[in-house]
């Protein structure tokens, strides 16, 4: 008996493990960095550079669950949104469970796309929540006379040129803006309070744009636990479960010019400016 099994067991080594049914594979789509920052020389999220990959973690046979690692601070709360809608469609046509880990930070923006998971496991340091609204801009109010420079400003529509910064701020463009930043958050709550639902703690700081650490975000019912990918799987799946990361887009491409008449100087400025804006995202978490 024990020679039998030892054959099966060589025989069974000898098939490779995406064919072996006492095996379970899981794919591992890795989602980090800011959300619709153009350019940078660090990644940036958005529905068009994250749909590939999702498709194919979904398309992984005989998968039980996608993991998806979260690490972003943030960003555009479309392309947030978007992505959302996108894992949620997918996990409904394939009938496969969402895991998501967060690293670092899920927060605003990054939270919402955790919130695609059907469970959500945080190390115990990391940032979740910050679940608001923000613009920020500067305002350069009688810089450009200061320097000898006139501006020149034509529009058709007398709110074209709303929240110039290089005008006095008026208090009606404000409240315009006030107004479009309530319904987004309205929005985000919404979609927090439909996929984490009675998991979610009362606490009157919830929605109010507050983060927390992973440790608190499991009080208040944010995240589902605490822990690890690796750890989380085997405990789930077993021993001899499989992770295949489902591959990122490889290298830094800076553009040096052509149709769209961006030169190599230009561009670069450009890719600086978005490199800091983005660490301006990280940095309000403290990361």
């Amino acid at each position: 008996m024990n020679v039998l099994q030892s054959v099966r067991d060589f025989a069974k080594s000898l098939i490779p493990a995406r064919f072996r049914r006492d095996i379970v594979t899981i794919p591992v789509v890795r989602l980090a960095g800011p959300i619709g920052m153009p350019g940078g020389f660090g990644a940036s999220l958005s529905i068009g550079n994250v749909a590939t990959r999702l498709e194919a973690a979904f398309s992984v046979a005989r998968a039980p669950a996608v993991a998806i690692i979260v690490n972003s601070p943030g960003g555009s709360p479309v392309q947030a949104r978007l992505i959302y809608e996108r894992i949620r469609a997918l996990a409904e046509e394939e009938d496969k469970k969402v895991l998501v880990f967060i690293e670092d930070a899920g927060a605003s923006g990054g939270y919402m796309i955790a919130c695609a998971g059907d469970e959500i496991i945080a190390d115990p340091s990391s940032i979740v929540g910050s679940i608001g609204v923000v613009s920020a801009s500067f305002g350069f109010v009688g810089l450009l006379d200061r320097l000898g420079v006139e501006r020149r400003v034509h529009t058709a529509g007398e709110n074209k040129a709303i929240l110039d910064p290089f005008r006095p701020e008026r208090p009606e463009d404000v409240a315009h803006l006030l107004q479009l930043q309530r319904e987004v958050h309205e929005t985000f709550i919404d979609m927090v309070r439909e996929r984490r639902g009675s998991r979610l703690k009362h606490d009157e700081d919830l929605f109010t744009g507050l983060f927390w650490t992973g440790k608190r975000g499991l009080e208040l019912g944010l995240v589902d636990r605490l822990g690890d990918l690796r750890g989380t799987l085997r405990e789930r799946y077993g021993e001899t479960v499989r992770i295949r990361l489902i591959g990122e887009p490889r290298g830094l491409t800076i553009r040096r010019g052509g149709s769209d008449g961006v030169s190599l100087p230009a561009g670069l400025a450009a890719e600086a400016l978005a490199t800091l804006e983005a660490r301006a995202l990280w940095a309000r978490y403290g990361l």
